[in-house]
Formats: C-alpha cells, structure tokens, sequence
C-alpha cells in the first residue's frame, strides 16, 4: 500500500512540475528577447534606455544556465565570480556553524526548563520578548560589535535556530510519561541518568523537530542576511547577480536555495524518524 501510494505520488509530482514548466514556457514565450527599459530605472541603475534589460527567461534558457553552472561549480575569478559550489559552500558553513552553537545552548537550557519549574517560570519571560524579535534586527548590532561580516552572519544564524530548539526541548521533556520519571524515583535512579536514560530517549522527536525547523528558519535566513553583509555565500550571489540583471542566474540561485533546503530538512527528517518508536 505504501509503495503504490509513493508511486502515485511521483507520478502526480511529475505531472505537476511538467505542468508548471510548460506554463512556464509558453508564458514567456514570445515575449522577445529584450524588454524596453525604464528610463527612471536606467538612469538610477547608471544605464542608458538603449542598452534595454533580460526579459523573463524561460526553462530552456535557465536549464541551459543551471548545466553550465554545474559543470563548473568551484571556479574562482574574483570575489565577484565565484561558482555556485563556492558560494553554497560558503552559505553551508556559516550556517552550520551558528547552527552548531545554537545546539550546544538550546538543548541544555531547554533541558533545565523541561525539568524545573522554578526555571520555566524565571527564564519564560526572557524568551517571551527575545523570541519574536526578527533575526536580521540583530545583524546591526552584530557588525558594530563583532566587526566582521561573516561572523556577524553566524551570530544572526545562532539567534534564529536557538529559540525553536529551546522551546521544543522543553516541551518534549516536560511531556515525558510522569509513570516512567516515578518508576526511576522508586530505583532511585540519579538526575543525570535519569536525563540521558529515559528522558532524553522519550523526548528525542520532539527535540528533533525543533532542530528541524531552525535548520530552515537558518538556510532562509543565512540568504537574506548575506544579502546585508556582502561578501560570499549564495544570498550574497543573488544580490550581485540582480545588480548584473541576470534574472536567469538569479532564479537558479533560487532554485539551488530550495534543493540544498529540501536536503537539510529531510536529513533531519530521517533522524527524527529513526528515533520514533511507535507507541
């Protein structure tokens, strides 16, 4: 039952992205290689009306792109002619990086606030008005601080992925089964191995869910804050490719963005699944 449902599924996926790319095409299809461009526009960008701008490209002309930039992902002719694989490569390793930090400090403190009330109430608080505070206003802060683009870039990554983490870490292990916690009380089991033998297991795909979703809330942001700071990253390659007006280089960058996030979250995915038991 469940290969005939993910056979159809892949069929119906096809069919759709077919779809798509067929609208795609006949959408732009006729639309002329060029589009006359603004004058107010050409004048800002210090472009003469003449020189006109890329009309929308269609999937032959961005999967042509997309080939080319595959074939050589890792050149290097300037700090502003990377390859893609460069520029990911760059985006990956701040992101895992603040990523990295945000473990080492949301499950801990979401541990402590799972396990005692007195800290829930003491610390609720503090995430109640850090919490929906947006990670790029921090990113000023970080430069006048830390003074350096890319470790700014991993500070706005840790403050985005902690707080997911932090707060499902608390929540799974405040649900663990009280019958099991009063069961290691009566063989008087101690604190710490009571944490890493019945609470940890029980609340692991909760705790993995959270890092589930700050991996994506991370790669999001990793794009617009690169934008910010400049630089190299895959935010960054965007940003330079729209002042180019290389709409078909910015729609692959787009495409490569949602492919290595697909990746991330179904990692996760998979280690959340390993980790379940039914009940």
């Amino acid at each position: 039952m469940s290969s005939s449902l993910n056979l159809r599924a892949a069929v119906v996926s096809v069919l759709i992205f077919l779809t798509f790319v067929g609208v795609w095409h006949l959408a732009v299809r006729g639309s002329g290689p060029t589009q006359a461009m603004d004058p107010e526009y050409a004048k800002l960008m210090g472009l003469t009306a003449t020189q006109g701008k890329s009309a929308m490209p269609g999937p032959l002309e961005v999967g042509a792109k997309l080939w080319e930039h595959l074939r050589r992902p890792f050149y290097d002719n300037g700090p502003n002619d990377k390859g893609v694989g460069i520029q990911l490569a760059y985006s990956l390793a701040r992101v895992l990086a603040g990523y990295l930090l945000a473990v080492a400090v949301a499950i801990p403190v979401g541990f402590l606030i799972g396990m005692s009330p007195l800290f829930s109430k003491a610390l609720d608080p503090f995430i109640q008005i850090l919490k929906p505070i947006s990670p790029l206003a921090w990113m000023p802060l970080a430069l006048y601080t830390i003074k350096d683009s890319g470790l700014s870039a991993i500070f706005v990554i840790f403050i985005c992925s902690l707080w997911p983490m932090m707060i499902n870490t608390a929540f799974g292990v405040a649900s663990v089964r009280k019958e099991w916690l009063n069961v290691a009380r009566t063989l008087e089991v101690g604190t710490f191995r009571r944490a890493f033998t019945i609470i940890l297991p029980a609340a692991a795909p909760t705790i993995l869910t959270g890092m589930r979703i700050s991996i994506g809330i991370a790669w999001l942001v990793i794009v617009a804050a690169e934008m910010l700071v400049g630089g190299t990253g895959i935010g960054y390659f965007v940003w330079n490719e729209w002042n180019n007006l290389s709409i078909t280089n910015v729609i692959n960058a787009i495409l490569l963005i949602g492919i290595v996030g697909m990746v991330l979250d179904q990692i996760l995915a998979r280690l959340t699944r390993l980790v379940t038991f039914p009940e």
